[in-house]
């Protein structure tokens, strides 16, 4: 695949990023590559678009596929596995969100949970710590309700919603 100059600046942008939301520059300049292709890519061709070495595509792939952010797509007459992601920004983002949700919100919530069971018998740890670690608990079970409220929500809806942003206050006040 030829990449033009737009589209290398997205993809070196989309690794940049990547790196700060915690994702490997390379697993986020795959994901961006393949967002952009209009054809499934096999990792031969990923490979040589990007210029990185064949198994950081391959460690890439996988873990691509443990966040159900690309899928494999197969070609009459052609062996080899081929790639390709969802290209709706709004599939993309619940996707993300639940796989988030999954690896640091619940088991957040989880040990917390523990905590405050564990903190019934405990004596030592201090009231003002305890009551802490509930404000937390409290505001994690929050967020989670409030995410398994959104994920229902049709993309429009949801599109309406966030476009309210600050309004949605002189709503809840009434006015």
């Amino acid at each position: 695949m030829k990449l033009t100059s737009i589209m290398e600046k997205y993809i070196l942008h989309w690794g940049e990023m990547g790196t700060r939301w915690g994702v490997n520059r390379t697993v986020a300049q795959i994901h961006a590559l393949l967002f952009l292709s209009s054809d499934p890519m096999n990792a031969e061709e990923i490979t040589e678009t990007l210029v990185v070495a064949r198994s950081n595509v391959s460690t890439s792939i996988k873990e691509l596929q443990a966040w159900r952010l690309i899928k494999i797509v197969r070609l009459l007459g052609d062996r080899r596995d081929y790639f390709t992601t969802m290209k709706d920004p709004w599939e993309l983002f619940h996707t993300i969100m639940e796989g988030r949700k999954q690896r640091e919100l619940d088991p957040t919530i989880t040990m917390l949970r523990e905590c405050m069971l564990d903190s019934q018998e405990d004596t030592q740890t201090p009231a003002e710590v305890k009551k802490r670690i509930n404000h937390v608990l409290e505001f994690m079970e929050t967020l989670d309700i409030w995410h398994n409220q959104i994920k229902v929500l049709p993309n429009p809806t949801l599109q309406k919603l966030i476009k309210l942003g600050a309004k949605v206050q002189g709503f809840l006040k009434g006015k």
